[in-house]
């Protein structure tokens, strides 16, 4: 069977969450319900899914603010990458970005996640010469101690 495209679904979130986990996208400072509950009040046709069968194996966050697109959660299964699956999701993302006028795409990856930073590289994706800055309006979590 093979794998479809589709917009999130309310009955997606638990199977949606487990992937990240085991993607390892989640940290404990980012609540992954509160992301999805989010995106979903904003934008939900771009939070994707990637599913096979009745099993949910990946996903993308597709957001445009007006200036640049974004990509946030990209995830495949670990059991069903080196697939092709991640350049399947990331050429529906690229699509609905370009088909809407979105001149460029950023995204941003971990520095210790090689893995992550060579398959963007081997899509076309290079490191901008800028610094990613960040600061927290509001905190999903209680702080660590």
């Amino acid at each position: 069977m093979e794998p479809v495209i589709r917009p999130y679904r309310p009955s997606d979130r638990e199977a949606l969450v487990s992937l990240w986990s085991v993607c390892g996208l989640t940290r404990p400072w980012n609540d992954p319900h509160r992301d999805i509950d989010r995106k979903l009040a904003r934008d939900a046709e771009n939070l994707l899914v990637l599913e096979e069968g009745e099993k949910l194996i990946g996903s993308v966050m597709v957001g445009y603010e007006g200036h640049r697109g974004w990509v946030n959660y990209l995830a495949v299964h670990p059991d069903r990458q080196r697939q092709g699956l991640g350049r399947l999701l990331m050429d529906e993302a690229e699509t609905r970005l370009h088909d809407i006028g979105c001149p460029k795409v950023n995204l941003q990856v971990r520095t210790s996640n090689e893995t992550a930073r060579e398959f963007y590289r081997q899509i076309g994706y290079t490191v901008d010469e800028s610094v990613s800055l960040g600061k927290r309006l509001d905190h999903d979590s209680p702080p660590l101690d």
